[in-house]
This record gives C-alpha cells, sequence and structure tokens, in this order.
C-alpha cells in the first residue's frame, strides 16, 4: 500500500493547533483560539516538513549531514518557518479576527512564545534524529513497548545485497566504497518507507528489511518496494554515473514465516526476530545468485500475496534444497512485465 500524504494535509494543522492549544493554556496570553491558529500556522509547514511534503530534497541533503551539522541545519530551518509562520499567523488574526489593535504588535512574539517554540522544536529535532538513527519502525515499537515481551507473529523479510561491491571496493578503495554502499542504501530508505516496511540492518553490502505480514502483502507493497528501488536507480543513473562511474545493480530475496520478536538487550536496545525465517531468506538470497535472478521470491510467500499487480509476473523456478531445511522450497522469479509495442495505425508510430 503506497503512503497518501492527502490525510496528513488535515492532520499537520490540527497538530500544530493541540501546540498553541497547550502553549496558551500554559502561559495564558490570550483567546485559546487565537494560540490554536497560530499553532496551526506556524506548526503545520514543520510537520509537512518532516513528512517529505515540504522541501524534500533539502531534507535529504540534511538528514545526510553529520548529526552535529544537523541538529544546526534542522535548527535554523525549524527557526525560519517559526519567524514566518508567525507573521503570517499574526496576519491572519489581525486582519480577520482583530485580535490584536495593530498589525505590528500582533507579529512580535513575547519571551515565552520564543523559548516555547525553540523548546518545542529542539524536542522535535532530537526526537526525529534518534528515530533516524535506530529506524523509525524500531523506534515506535521501542517507544510504546510493543515487544517487551516476546509476541510470535508472521513476517516478511527481505535480503537486498548490493552486487559488485567487492570489485568496486577493489578498484576505488574501501573508503570510496563505503560512501558508495551509504548512497545506495539512502536511495533505499524512501521506497521502503512508502511500502510501510522497516530497515532492520546492514550487513556489510547487504540490507535485510522487514514487513508485518498484513503491511507487505497489501498491493505486493514488499515486491512494489523492490522494483520502486531499482526504478529510482533507474531515474538517476546518470548522478550514479557521474559520481561513482556506475549505476547500482542487486539481487532480492523474500520470504515470510512465523517469527518470535522481542526487545533484547539493556544498554543497547534491539528488536531482535527469532526462527527459521530469516536464515531461510539468507539461504534464498545464496540461491538468487546461483539461478541467476534478480529478485527471488519463494512460493508461501507469493500465495500469501495473490494475485499480483498486472505489471508484475512471477516465472515458476521449481522446488530447491536450502541447507537447513528438511524440505525443498519451491520459488519463484519476479519482474517487471514487457509492455506490447502496438503500432498506430495510420501514424506509422507505435505505442
Amino acid at each position: 500500500m503506497r503512503f497518501n500524504p492527502r490525510w496528513f494535509y488535515l492532520v499537520a494543522p490540527g497538530l500544530g493547533a493541540l501546540a498553541g492549544l497547550l502553549y496558551g493554556s500554559i502561559f495564558a496570553v490570550g483567546p485559546l483560539l487565537g494560540s490554536a491558529i497560530r499553532g496551526a500556522i506556524i506548526g503545520t509547514p514543520i510537520l509537512l516538513y518532516e513528512r517529505r511534503l515540504l522541501l524534500p530534497r533539502m531534507r535529504l541533503r540534511v538528514r545526510q549531514m553529520a548529526t552535529p551539522l544537523f541538529l544546526l541545519a534542522t535548527m535554523a530551518l525549524y527557526i525560519f518557518m517559526i519567524v514566518v509562520g508567525n507573521a503570517a499567523a499574526s496576519t491572519v488574526l489581525n486582519r480577520l479576527f482583530h485580535f490584536m489593535y495593530s498589525e505590528r504588535n500582533a507579529m512580535l512574539m513575547s519571551q515565552s512564545g520564543v523559548l516555547y517554540a525553540l523548546g518545542i522544536s529542539a524536542f522535535t529535532v532530537f526526537v526525529f534524529r534518534v528515530r533516524d538513527l535506530i529506524g523509525p519502525g524500531v523506534f515506535a515499537n521501542l517507544l510504546i513497548g510493543r515487544y517487551h515481551r516476546p509476541i510470535s507473529e508472521e513476517r516478511i523479510f527481505l535480503f537486498l545485497d548490493v552486487t559488485g561491491s567487492t570489485r568496486f571496493a577493489d578498484r576505488h578503495g574501501d573508503r570510496a566504497a563505503q560512501a558508495y554502499l551509504g548512497q545506495v542504501f539512502n536511495a533505499l530508505a524512501l521506497p521502503v518507507s512508502r511500502s510501510r516496511g522497516a530497515i532492520d540492518d546492514y550487513i556489510g553490502d547487504m540490507a535485510l528489511v522487514t514487513w508485518t505480514i498484513e503491511r507487505g502483502i497489501r498491493d505486493a507493497a514488499c515486491l512494489r518496494c523492490v522494483f520502486d528501488f531499482a526504478a529510482r536507480l533507474a531515474e538517476e543513473s546518470e548522478a550514479w554515473t557521474q559520481r561513482f562511474g556506475q549505476i547500482p545493480e542487486f539481487r532480492a530475496a523474500l520470504h515470510c514465516g512465523p517469527v518470535v520478536t522481542a526487545e533484547v538487550g539493556l544498554e543497547r536496545h534491539k528488536i531482535a526476530y527469532f526462527g527459521d525465517v530469516v536464515n531461510t531468506t539468507a539461504r534464498l538470497e545464496s540461491l538468487s545468485k546461483s539461478l541467476g535472478v534478480h529478485v527471488l521470491v519463494s512460493a508461501d510467500l507469493l500465495d500469501r500475496i495473490g494475485p499480483l499487480p498486472p505489471d508484475l509476473v512471477a516465472e515458476d523456478l521449481g522446488a530447491h534444497a536450502l541447507r537447513g531445511r528438511d524440505a525443498p522450497l519451491a520459488v519463484a522469479a519476479i519482474r517487471k512485465r514487457l509492455q506490447r509495442v502496438v503500432p498506430d495505425i495510420g501514424t506509422g508510430t507505435t505505442r
């Protein structure tokens, strides 16, 4: 299921209004309606920015900075949005609601207002940075304690291996290879987010992505993620070639099944998965290499997904023995369906 941003354009003003109401209630600065309107107008751009709905390219560049620079750049951007938002809110309050006796007076932020806005902004920056460092899904689940006690659930796992990274390192060195892999995994983040998955770990030149079974099979989201990633690499092929001299290629293997999910660790918390599914997915990734297949999926997962989207096609590759499994596992290769070229009679063109 692809992320539909339209609902957030309604949620963002509501969340901003709640922050404004909280400020108005604490500091008793005037009518609560005015505080709510000011909060909605100031908070909406910040929330849209964090959801990649405003200035997405700038946000991407800022997120790639080192943490100290990220904090400074984000705070500076937040302050700019607060100043501009306050001016817009003051104009609305003065001209439409006449809450202030002059527009200039309306645009002045009180000391408490400045401190409150900066405090909320600093807290928001810190929370989003921590979320980025450990992953949005992991952050939310740790916060609510979902896996504090082990839970049995069904999950989908994707092993995505960046091929040719060893040769790249041999030609350009380890530092260049690390920069290359870092950019590849950065490009993977958006397709994973759109498919409502979570990047669980990076292992050398491999990324481990996971979905709950409900999210992963809806509209074949787990498969969509892989092909959206491939499409993004193709769209940015010129930039990849100019910077690294090649376009990244990868192999992907997907499988699903029951696991026990639990929060482990004391000083460093992590959500871990216990079960044979992860090991089987890793074996499938090795099998994809020997079969020369770019996207390999178990029949178990295909059965759960059901009919594939019209633009995807599955090729049955039979059952294969995998190390650590008693019974062979049926697998299939997933490819994009080739579009038919239909002559446009009378013009000589094709479509």
